[in-house]
């Protein structure tokens, strides 16, 4: 039996995800998936691999979060103060 971690980067190998539909897939809560990233992102570095996060987006002004450190879905946009915010994606390559 694999671990969570395991199942997590076994899945973001395969395809690119947001932590909602990674929750959903291992069967644990989205924040729990949060936890894991940084995780599993120093594991697949050690391996010569990267986790690559594809930003969040405004969905009503197109800002674009590009070089946040950060795991997690941001709050608001800086740009236009609106909460609509597409999650960030991620995979690993």
């Amino acid at each position: 039996m694999k671990t969570i971690r395991q199942q997590l980067i076994d899945i973001l190998s395969e395809t690119k995800m947001n932590a909602i539909d990674l929750s959903q897939d291992v069967g644990i809560g989205e924040k729990e998936v949060y936890a894991h990233l940084p995780h599993i992102a120093r594991s697949v570095a050690s391996q010569g691999k990267e986790l690559v996060i594809e930003p969040a987006r405004c969905l009503k002004c197109g800002y674009v979060f590009e070089g946040r450190k950060r795991f997690t879905r941001p709050g608001r946009c800086p740009r236009c103060r609106e909460t609509h915010i597409q999650k960030p994606g991620y995979r690993i390559r």
